[in-house]
Protein backbone atom coordinates (compact mmCIF):
# COMPACT_ATOMS: atom_id res chain seq x y z
CA UNK A 1 0.00 0.00 0.00
CA UNK A 2 2.29 2.78 -1.48
CA UNK A 3 -0.47 5.89 -0.04
CA UNK A 4 -2.01 6.02 3.24
CA UNK A 5 -4.34 8.79 4.80
CA UNK A 6 -3.62 10.22 7.88
CA UNK A 7 -7.03 10.29 9.74
CA UNK A 8 -5.36 9.79 13.45
CA UNK A 9 -2.45 10.94 14.95
CA UNK A 10 -0.78 10.19 18.37
CA UNK A 11 1.51 12.47 19.78
CA UNK A 12 4.11 12.56 22.20
CA UNK A 13 7.10 14.13 22.69
CA UNK A 14 9.68 15.29 24.98
CA UNK A 15 10.88 17.67 22.47
CA UNK A 16 8.31 20.28 21.93
CA UNK A 17 10.06 22.58 19.30
CA UNK A 18 7.28 23.33 16.16
CA UNK A 19 5.22 20.60 17.43
CA UNK A 20 2.28 22.75 18.21
CA UNK A 21 1.93 24.23 14.51
CA UNK A 22 2.59 20.95 13.04
CA UNK A 23 -0.34 19.61 14.81
CA UNK A 24 -2.17 22.80 14.32
CA UNK A 25 -1.64 22.10 10.11
CA UNK A 26 -2.68 18.20 10.50
CA UNK A 27 -5.96 19.14 12.11
CA UNK A 28 -6.87 22.25 10.31
CA UNK A 29 -5.64 21.98 7.04
CA UNK A 30 -5.99 18.11 6.81
CA UNK A 31 -8.49 17.30 9.51
CA UNK A 32 -6.33 14.83 11.10
CA UNK A 33 -7.73 13.93 15.29
CA UNK A 34 -4.65 14.72 17.12
CA UNK A 35 -4.60 12.10 20.31
CA UNK A 36 -2.15 13.05 22.98
CA UNK A 37 -0.52 12.59 26.91
CA UNK A 38 0.33 15.00 29.72
CA UNK A 39 2.73 18.07 28.80
CA UNK A 40 2.25 17.15 25.20
CA UNK A 41 -1.26 17.39 25.17
CA UNK A 42 -1.26 20.95 27.40
CA UNK A 43 1.03 22.61 24.80
CA UNK A 44 -1.11 21.74 22.37
CA UNK A 45 -4.41 23.37 24.12
CA UNK A 46 -2.41 26.43 24.79
CA UNK A 47 -1.67 26.45 21.24
CA UNK A 48 -5.04 26.63 20.13
CA UNK A 49 -4.78 23.05 19.02
CA UNK A 50 -8.09 20.71 19.59
CA UNK A 51 -6.81 17.71 21.14
CA UNK A 52 -8.49 14.14 22.28
CA UNK A 53 -6.76 13.13 25.69
CA UNK A 54 -4.81 9.29 26.03
CA UNK A 55 -7.58 8.49 28.24
CA UNK A 56 -10.71 9.32 26.63
CA UNK A 57 -9.33 6.52 23.62
CA UNK A 58 -8.36 4.11 26.08
CA UNK A 59 -10.61 4.17 28.96
CA UNK A 60 -7.67 4.32 31.36
CA UNK A 61 -6.49 7.69 33.44
CA UNK A 62 -2.54 8.26 33.30
CA UNK A 63 -1.34 6.48 36.38
CA UNK A 64 1.57 6.06 38.05
CA UNK A 65 3.31 8.88 38.22
CA UNK A 66 2.78 8.91 34.17
CA UNK A 67 4.50 5.46 33.54
CA UNK A 68 1.65 3.65 32.27
CA UNK A 69 -0.37 6.09 29.32
CA UNK A 70 -0.26 4.57 26.81
CA UNK A 71 0.40 0.92 27.11
CA UNK A 72 -2.42 -0.26 26.12
CA UNK A 73 -4.10 -2.68 23.39
CA UNK A 74 -6.46 0.36 21.86
CA UNK A 75 -3.19 2.16 21.12
CA UNK A 76 -0.86 -0.57 19.76
CA UNK A 77 -3.69 -2.15 18.44
CA UNK A 78 -4.29 0.51 16.59
CA UNK A 79 -0.66 0.94 15.56
CA UNK A 80 -0.01 -3.03 14.82
CA UNK A 81 -3.17 -4.42 13.50
CA UNK A 82 -2.48 -4.94 9.29
CA UNK A 83 -5.12 -3.21 7.19
CA UNK A 84 -4.85 -5.37 4.65
CA UNK A 85 -5.04 -8.70 6.47
CA UNK A 86 -9.51 -9.04 7.51
CA UNK A 87 -8.92 -11.27 10.82
CA UNK A 88 -6.44 -7.91 12.53
CA UNK A 89 -9.81 -5.50 10.93
CA UNK A 90 -12.11 -7.75 12.45
CA UNK A 91 -10.45 -8.00 15.68
CA UNK A 92 -10.05 -4.03 16.43
CA UNK A 93 -13.55 -3.97 15.39
CA UNK A 94 -14.52 -6.21 18.04
CA UNK A 95 -12.63 -4.79 20.76
CA UNK A 96 -13.65 -0.80 19.68
CA UNK A 97 -9.69 -0.28 18.77
CA UNK A 98 -9.55 2.50 15.69
CA UNK A 99 -6.58 2.69 13.78
CA UNK A 100 -4.04 5.53 14.23
CA UNK A 101 -2.36 6.62 10.84
CA UNK A 102 0.75 8.44 12.80
CA UNK A 103 2.91 8.74 15.55
CA UNK A 104 5.15 11.95 16.62
CA UNK A 105 7.16 10.89 19.68
CA UNK A 106 10.70 11.80 20.84
CA UNK A 107 12.00 10.04 23.91
CA UNK A 108 12.57 10.95 27.03
CA UNK A 109 16.05 12.82 27.51
CA UNK A 110 17.68 10.05 28.95
CA UNK A 111 21.20 11.05 27.95
CA UNK A 112 20.86 14.63 28.65
CA UNK A 113 19.78 13.67 32.09
CA UNK A 114 22.98 11.11 33.44
CA UNK A 115 25.33 13.78 31.70
CA UNK A 116 24.13 16.39 34.26
CA UNK A 117 26.82 16.64 37.38
CA UNK A 118 25.11 14.71 40.33
CA UNK A 119 22.41 13.25 38.53
CA UNK A 120 21.07 10.82 41.20
CA UNK A 121 20.14 6.73 39.90
CA UNK A 122 16.66 7.32 40.51
CA UNK A 123 16.60 10.93 38.60
CA UNK A 124 18.34 8.26 35.30
CA UNK A 125 15.81 5.71 35.73
CA UNK A 126 12.77 8.03 36.24
CA UNK A 127 14.12 9.24 32.58
CA UNK A 128 13.85 5.43 30.90
CA UNK A 129 11.32 6.05 28.69
CA UNK A 130 8.65 2.79 27.97
CA UNK A 131 6.27 4.09 26.47
CA UNK A 132 7.52 6.13 23.64
CA UNK A 133 9.81 3.20 22.46
CA UNK A 134 7.28 1.12 22.61
CA UNK A 135 5.09 3.24 20.31
CA UNK A 136 7.85 3.63 18.32
CA UNK A 137 8.85 0.31 17.59
CA UNK A 138 4.79 -0.65 17.13
CA UNK A 139 4.58 1.87 14.80
CA UNK A 140 7.58 0.99 12.60
CA UNK A 141 6.69 -2.69 12.54
CA UNK A 142 3.75 -1.78 10.82
CA UNK A 143 5.25 1.17 8.57
CA UNK A 144 3.21 -0.49 5.73
CA UNK A 145 0.27 1.12 7.05
CA UNK A 146 1.47 4.01 9.88
CA UNK A 147 3.64 6.63 9.45
CA UNK A 148 6.37 7.53 12.59
CA UNK A 149 7.97 10.58 12.89
CA UNK A 150 10.91 10.99 15.95
CA UNK A 151 12.92 14.22 14.61
CA UNK A 152 11.03 17.90 14.56
CA UNK A 153 13.26 18.73 11.81
CA UNK A 154 10.75 15.92 9.46
CA UNK A 155 7.68 17.80 10.26
CA UNK A 156 7.82 20.37 6.95
CA UNK A 157 8.99 17.07 4.70
CA UNK A 158 6.01 14.95 6.02
CA UNK A 159 3.34 18.13 5.80
CA UNK A 160 4.65 18.74 2.41
CA UNK A 161 4.20 15.08 1.24
CA UNK A 162 0.82 15.32 2.48
CA UNK A 163 -0.25 18.15 0.22
CA UNK A 164 1.24 16.42 -3.03
CA UNK A 165 -0.77 13.55 -2.15
CA UNK A 166 -4.38 14.45 -0.75
CA UNK A 167 -3.64 13.90 3.09
CA UNK A 168 -1.75 10.99 2.65
CA UNK A 169 2.14 9.49 3.22
CA UNK A 170 3.93 7.53 1.15
CA UNK A 171 5.66 4.01 1.57
CA UNK A 172 9.07 4.90 0.99
CA UNK A 173 9.20 7.39 3.69
CA UNK A 174 7.51 5.93 5.71
CA UNK A 175 9.75 3.15 5.53
CA UNK A 176 12.84 5.64 5.84
CA UNK A 177 11.74 6.69 9.23
CA UNK A 178 10.91 3.11 10.70
CA UNK A 179 14.63 2.73 10.00
CA UNK A 180 15.20 5.94 11.65
CA UNK A 181 13.58 4.42 14.76
CA UNK A 182 15.46 1.10 15.34
CA UNK A 183 18.61 3.49 14.52
CA UNK A 184 16.77 5.73 17.53
CA UNK A 185 15.85 2.76 20.03
CA UNK A 186 18.94 0.73 19.66
CA UNK A 187 21.38 3.63 20.56
CA UNK A 188 18.74 4.71 23.71
CA UNK A 189 18.65 0.92 24.89
CA UNK A 190 22.24 0.56 24.77
CA UNK A 191 22.63 4.35 26.49
CA UNK A 192 20.74 3.02 28.81
CA UNK A 193 22.54 -0.36 29.22
CA UNK A 194 25.88 1.75 29.31
CA UNK A 195 24.58 3.31 32.53
CA UNK A 196 23.46 0.77 34.06
CA UNK A 197 26.28 -2.02 34.21
CA UNK A 198 28.75 0.62 34.83
CA UNK A 199 30.33 0.58 31.57
CA UNK A 200 32.37 3.38 31.71
CA UNK A 201 33.85 2.67 35.10
CA UNK A 202 35.77 -0.44 33.51
CA UNK A 203 38.85 -0.02 31.23
CA UNK A 204 38.02 -2.66 29.56
CA UNK A 205 34.56 -4.32 29.73
CA UNK A 206 33.27 -7.75 28.82
CA UNK A 207 31.77 -6.31 25.90
CA UNK A 208 32.54 -3.44 23.96
CA UNK A 209 30.27 -1.28 21.76
CA UNK A 210 31.51 1.48 19.39
CA UNK A 211 29.14 4.06 17.76
CA UNK A 212 30.81 5.42 14.89
CA UNK A 213 29.33 8.36 12.04
CA UNK A 214 30.72 8.67 8.38
CA UNK A 215 32.46 11.44 8.50
CA UNK A 216 33.26 10.81 4.00
CA UNK A 217 34.03 8.18 1.82
CA UNK A 218 37.72 7.98 0.34
CA UNK A 219 38.94 8.11 -2.95
CA UNK A 220 40.85 4.69 -1.51
CA UNK A 221 42.81 3.14 1.24
CA UNK A 222 46.00 2.74 1.06
CA UNK A 223 46.43 2.11 -2.32
CA UNK A 224 43.73 2.41 -5.19
CA UNK A 225 42.38 -0.89 -5.64
CA UNK A 226 41.07 -1.06 -1.72
CA UNK A 227 38.02 1.09 -1.02
CA UNK A 228 38.10 3.16 1.99
CA UNK A 229 36.03 5.42 4.51
CA UNK A 230 36.77 7.58 7.59
CA UNK A 231 34.38 7.25 10.78
CA UNK A 232 34.59 9.59 13.77
CA UNK A 233 33.88 8.08 17.57
CA UNK A 234 30.14 9.17 18.62
CA UNK A 235 32.06 10.89 22.09
CA UNK A 236 35.13 12.37 19.74
CA UNK A 237 36.54 14.70 21.69
CA UNK A 238 37.19 18.65 20.59
CA UNK A 239 40.53 18.97 19.58
CA UNK A 240 40.76 15.53 17.72
CA UNK A 241 41.63 14.92 14.33
CA UNK A 242 37.96 13.31 13.78
CA UNK A 243 36.76 16.71 14.98
CA UNK A 244 39.07 19.11 13.13
CA UNK A 245 37.42 21.53 10.06
CA UNK A 246 39.10 21.73 6.88
CA UNK A 247 39.68 25.00 5.55
CA UNK A 248 40.63 24.23 2.40
CA UNK A 249 42.37 22.31 0.12
CA UNK A 250 41.59 18.50 -1.61
CA UNK A 251 39.88 15.70 0.22
CA UNK A 252 41.61 13.96 2.58
CA UNK A 253 43.28 10.31 1.60
CA UNK A 254 43.20 6.95 3.76
CA UNK A 255 46.91 7.97 3.92
CA UNK A 256 46.97 12.14 4.64
CA UNK A 257 44.56 10.75 7.68
CA UNK A 258 46.34 8.20 9.10
CA UNK A 259 49.58 10.40 8.74
CA UNK A 260 47.93 13.57 10.28
CA UNK A 261 46.72 11.93 12.90
CA UNK A 262 50.50 10.92 13.80
CA UNK A 263 51.66 14.35 13.15
CA UNK A 264 49.21 15.92 15.08
CA UNK A 265 49.56 12.95 18.25
CA UNK A 266 53.31 13.93 18.03
CA UNK A 267 53.45 17.85 18.45
CA UNK A 268 50.37 17.84 21.50
CA UNK A 269 53.68 16.31 23.60
CA UNK A 270 54.61 19.44 23.86
CA UNK A 271 51.84 21.51 25.14
CA UNK A 272 54.06 23.76 26.72
CA UNK A 273 55.66 25.26 24.27
CA UNK A 274 55.50 26.07 20.48
CA UNK A 275 56.50 22.94 18.09
CA UNK A 276 56.03 21.98 14.72
CA UNK A 277 56.49 18.28 13.68
CA UNK A 278 56.50 16.92 9.99
CA UNK A 279 55.64 13.50 9.50
CA UNK A 280 56.41 11.83 6.33
CA UNK A 281 54.83 8.12 5.95
CA UNK A 282 54.01 7.68 9.93
CA UNK A 283 57.57 9.12 10.91
CA UNK A 284 58.98 12.89 12.20
CA UNK A 285 61.11 13.51 9.46
CA UNK A 286 61.06 16.68 11.19
CA UNK A 287 60.60 17.77 15.04
CA UNK A 288 61.44 21.04 17.14
CA UNK A 289 60.32 23.56 19.79
CA UNK A 290 61.18 26.80 19.81
CA UNK A 291 60.04 30.07 21.61
CA UNK A 292 58.87 31.25 18.10
CA UNK A 293 56.35 28.95 16.25
CA UNK A 294 57.82 29.52 13.01
CA UNK A 295 61.33 29.23 13.72
CA UNK A 296 60.35 26.21 15.03
CA UNK A 297 59.15 25.08 11.66
CA UNK A 298 62.55 26.51 10.06
CA UNK A 299 63.80 24.20 12.57
CA UNK A 300 61.74 21.52 11.64
CA UNK A 301 62.17 21.86 7.94
CA UNK A 302 66.04 21.99 7.96
CA UNK A 303 65.85 18.28 9.95
CA UNK A 304 65.35 16.65 6.62
CA UNK A 305 64.23 18.78 3.61
CA UNK A 306 64.36 15.76 1.01
CA UNK A 307 62.12 13.65 3.47
CA UNK A 308 59.90 16.58 4.42
CA UNK A 309 58.73 17.42 0.71
CA UNK A 310 54.72 15.96 0.04
CA UNK A 311 54.92 15.40 4.57
CA UNK A 312 52.50 16.73 7.15
CA UNK A 313 53.13 19.82 8.66
CA UNK A 314 51.31 19.78 12.12
CA UNK A 315 51.92 23.08 14.34
CA UNK A 316 50.21 23.36 18.35
CA UNK A 317 50.00 27.15 18.03
CA UNK A 318 48.24 29.67 15.85
CA UNK A 319 49.63 29.65 12.74
CA UNK A 320 51.08 33.35 11.71
CA UNK A 321 51.50 34.50 7.97
CA UNK A 322 55.56 34.14 8.61
CA UNK A 323 55.05 30.34 9.18
CA UNK A 324 53.49 30.01 5.48
CA UNK A 325 55.65 32.61 4.33
CA UNK A 326 59.06 30.04 5.50
CA UNK A 327 56.91 27.02 3.45
CA UNK A 328 56.64 29.22 0.32
CA UNK A 329 60.38 30.32 0.65
CA UNK A 330 61.20 26.51 1.23
CA UNK A 331 58.91 25.63 -1.92
CA UNK A 332 58.16 23.07 0.27
CA UNK A 333 55.22 20.46 -1.25
CA UNK A 334 52.45 19.79 1.63
CA UNK A 335 50.19 17.52 1.75
CA UNK A 336 48.25 19.10 5.28
CA UNK A 337 49.16 21.33 7.63
CA UNK A 338 46.88 21.16 10.85
CA UNK A 339 47.19 23.39 13.42
CA UNK A 340 44.43 24.96 16.52
CA UNK A 341 43.80 27.80 14.05
CA UNK A 342 45.57 30.30 11.67
CA UNK A 343 45.85 34.24 11.57
CA UNK A 344 43.97 35.85 8.48
CA UNK A 345 47.13 36.77 6.68
CA UNK A 346 48.24 33.16 6.68
CA UNK A 347 45.47 31.74 4.91
CA UNK A 348 45.11 34.30 2.47
CA UNK A 349 48.90 32.95 1.58
CA UNK A 350 47.64 29.74 1.97
CA UNK A 351 44.98 30.10 -1.26
CA UNK A 352 48.33 29.96 -3.49
CA UNK A 353 48.43 26.53 -2.60
CA UNK A 354 45.13 25.76 -3.39
CA UNK A 355 45.19 22.08 -2.95
CA UNK A 356 47.13 21.99 0.61
CA UNK A 357 44.30 20.32 3.08
CA UNK A 358 44.19 23.19 5.84
CA UNK A 359 42.62 21.64 8.97
CA UNK A 360 41.95 23.70 12.30
CA UNK A 361 41.44 21.94 15.51
CA UNK A 362 40.23 24.80 17.52
CA UNK A 363 41.77 26.27 20.44
CA UNK A 364 41.50 23.11 22.61
CA UNK A 365 45.04 21.25 22.64
CA UNK A 366 44.29 18.03 24.48
CA UNK A 367 47.67 16.81 25.39
CA UNK A 368 48.53 13.19 24.20
CA UNK A 369 47.17 10.41 25.65
CA UNK A 370 43.99 9.96 29.08
CA UNK A 371 42.25 8.48 25.53
CA UNK A 372 41.92 5.06 23.76
CA UNK A 373 42.61 3.87 20.34
CA UNK A 374 42.07 0.87 18.61
CA UNK A 375 43.30 -1.20 15.93
CA UNK A 376 41.81 -4.03 13.87
CA UNK A 377 43.39 -7.40 13.15
CA UNK A 378 41.81 -10.27 10.80
CA UNK A 379 38.34 -11.38 13.18
CA UNK A 380 39.13 -8.82 16.16
CA UNK A 381 40.26 -5.28 17.55
CA UNK A 382 43.47 -4.35 19.53
CA UNK A 383 41.70 -1.33 21.99
CA UNK A 384 44.69 -0.15 24.62
CA UNK A 385 45.16 3.53 26.18
CA UNK A 386 46.92 6.10 23.78
CA UNK A 387 50.46 6.38 24.91
CA UNK A 388 52.29 9.44 25.82
CA UNK A 389 55.44 10.74 27.52
CA UNK A 390 53.70 11.34 30.99
CA UNK A 391 56.30 10.04 32.85
CA UNK A 392 57.71 12.19 35.68
CA UNK A 393 61.41 13.34 35.32
CA UNK A 394 62.19 13.14 38.55
CA UNK A 395 61.80 9.58 38.48
CA UNK A 396 64.17 8.94 35.67
CA UNK A 397 67.74 6.90 36.89
CA UNK A 398 71.28 8.62 35.21
CA UNK A 399 72.59 4.97 35.16
CA UNK A 400 76.29 6.18 33.61
CA UNK A 401 79.10 7.43 36.02
CA UNK A 402 78.96 10.85 34.29
CA UNK A 403 75.84 12.95 34.71
CA UNK A 404 74.35 14.84 31.72
CA UNK A 405 74.38 18.40 31.73
CA UNK A 406 71.92 20.90 32.07
CA UNK A 407 71.37 21.22 28.56
CA UNK A 408 71.96 17.55 27.79
CA UNK A 409 69.32 16.71 29.70
CA UNK A 410 66.58 18.69 28.41
CA UNK A 411 67.52 18.03 24.78
CA UNK A 412 67.37 14.35 25.99
CA UNK A 413 63.75 15.17 27.53
CA UNK A 414 62.89 16.99 24.12
CA UNK A 415 64.04 13.88 22.35
CA UNK A 416 62.47 11.23 24.61
CA UNK A 417 59.35 13.03 23.82
CA UNK A 418 60.06 12.87 19.94
CA UNK A 419 61.07 9.16 19.84
CA UNK A 420 57.77 8.06 20.73
CA UNK A 421 56.44 9.07 17.70
CA UNK A 422 59.06 7.21 15.70
CA UNK A 423 58.07 3.83 14.77
CA UNK A 424 60.29 0.72 16.17
CA UNK A 425 62.43 0.26 16.04
CA UNK A 426 63.68 3.93 16.74
CA UNK A 427 66.61 5.76 17.60
CA UNK A 428 66.37 9.75 17.67
CA UNK A 429 69.05 11.98 17.44
CA UNK A 430 68.43 15.60 18.32
CA UNK A 431 70.12 19.11 18.74
CA UNK A 432 69.50 22.52 19.65
CA UNK A 433 65.89 21.10 21.01
CA UNK A 434 65.26 19.78 16.86
CA UNK A 435 65.76 16.11 15.81
CA UNK A 436 68.66 16.10 13.51
CA UNK A 437 68.32 12.12 12.46
CA UNK A 438 65.93 9.60 12.72
CA UNK A 439 66.48 6.04 12.23
CA UNK A 440 62.55 4.40 11.78
CA UNK A 441 61.20 1.03 11.84
CA UNK A 442 64.20 -1.10 11.83
CA UNK A 443 64.41 -4.44 12.36
CA UNK A 444 67.38 -3.66 14.79
CA UNK A 445 68.60 -1.11 16.60
CA UNK A 446 71.83 -0.86 15.43
CA UNK A 447 70.36 -0.48 12.30
CA UNK A 448 67.76 2.50 12.72
CA UNK A 449 71.36 3.78 15.18
CA UNK A 450 73.51 3.61 11.71
CA UNK A 451 70.39 5.03 9.68
CA UNK A 452 69.59 7.84 11.96
CA UNK A 453 73.53 8.99 12.05
CA UNK A 454 73.59 8.88 8.26
CA UNK A 455 70.40 11.38 8.01
CA UNK A 456 71.95 13.36 10.29
CA UNK A 457 74.93 14.28 7.91
CA UNK A 458 77.55 15.32 10.05
CA UNK A 459 75.41 17.25 13.07
CA UNK A 460 76.12 14.72 15.61
CA UNK A 461 78.77 15.94 17.20
CA UNK A 462 76.95 17.25 20.69
CA UNK A 463 73.63 15.57 19.93
CA UNK A 464 72.31 13.69 21.99
CA UNK A 465 70.23 10.21 21.73
CA UNK A 466 66.83 8.41 22.54
CA UNK A 467 66.12 5.24 21.97
CA UNK A 468 62.59 3.95 22.34
CA UNK A 469 63.66 0.97 24.19
CA UNK A 470 66.62 -0.60 25.90
CA UNK A 471 69.94 -0.43 23.79
CA UNK A 472 70.39 -4.81 24.12
CA UNK A 473 73.85 -4.58 23.09
CA UNK A 474 76.49 -1.51 23.16
CA UNK A 475 76.61 -1.40 19.42
CA UNK A 476 74.09 1.22 18.92
CA UNK A 477 76.08 3.33 21.48
CA UNK A 478 79.16 3.05 20.03
CA UNK A 479 77.96 4.32 16.36
CA UNK A 480 76.11 7.12 18.14
CA UNK A 481 79.06 7.43 20.34
CA UNK A 482 81.44 7.77 17.01
CA UNK A 483 79.40 10.25 15.53
CA UNK A 484 80.09 12.50 18.42
CA UNK A 485 76.61 11.94 20.46
CA UNK A 486 77.49 12.61 24.23
CA UNK A 487 74.58 11.67 26.06
CA UNK A 488 71.48 9.44 25.78
CA UNK A 489 68.30 8.17 27.03
CA UNK A 490 66.65 5.04 27.22
CA UNK A 491 63.90 2.69 29.17
CA UNK A 492 67.01 0.47 30.33
CA UNK A 493 66.16 -2.99 31.61
CA UNK A 494 68.17 -5.38 29.15
CA UNK A 495 69.68 -8.64 30.99
CA UNK A 496 73.09 -6.59 29.10
CA UNK A 497 72.91 -2.96 30.59
CA UNK A 498 75.79 -3.58 32.46
CA UNK A 499 77.63 -4.08 29.38
CA UNK A 500 76.30 -1.51 27.98
CA UNK A 501 76.98 1.09 30.59
CA UNK A 502 80.84 -0.03 30.21
CA UNK A 503 80.78 0.74 27.13
CA UNK A 504 79.19 4.32 27.77
CA UNK A 505 81.62 4.96 30.55
CA UNK A 506 84.37 4.43 28.72
CA UNK A 507 83.36 6.51 26.04
CA UNK A 508 82.05 9.47 27.89
CA UNK A 509 78.74 9.33 27.07
CA UNK A 510 75.72 9.89 29.75
CA UNK A 511 73.15 7.24 30.34
CA UNK A 512 69.71 7.87 31.42
CA UNK A 513 66.96 5.21 32.31
CA UNK A 514 63.39 6.32 32.00
CA UNK A 515 61.89 3.18 33.27
CA UNK A 516 59.20 3.52 30.69
CA UNK A 517 59.27 1.88 27.35
CA UNK A 518 57.24 3.70 23.86
CA UNK A 519 57.38 1.24 21.01
CA UNK A 520 55.54 2.11 17.89
CA UNK A 521 54.47 -0.56 15.69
Amino acid sequence: MDQVKVKRALVSVTDKAGVVEFCRVLAEEFGVEIVSTGGTAKALEDGGVPVRPIDDLTGFPEMMDGRVKTLHPKVHGGLLARRSVPEHMAAAEEHGIGMIDMVVVNLYAFEATIAREGVSEQEAIENIDIGGPSMLRSAAKNFESVCVVTDPSSYELVLAEMRANDGATLAATRRAFAVEVFHTTSHYDNTIWQYLSGYGDTLFPEEVRLRLFKQQELRYGENPHQKAAFYAFADAAPGTLAMAEQLQGKELSYNNILDTDGAWTAVREFTESPACVIIKHANPCGSAVDADITTAYQKAWACDPISAFGGIIALNRTVPASVIEAVLANEQFVEVIIAPDYEPAALELLKQKENVRVLKTGADLRPTGGHYESRAVEGGMLIQQTDSVTEDPATFKVASKRQPTDNEMAQLLFAWRVAKSVKSNAILLAKDFAGVGVGAGQMNRVDAARIAVLKAEGRTEGAVCASDAFMPFPDSLEVCAEAGVTAVIQPGGSVRDEEVLEKADELGVAVVFTGHRHFRH
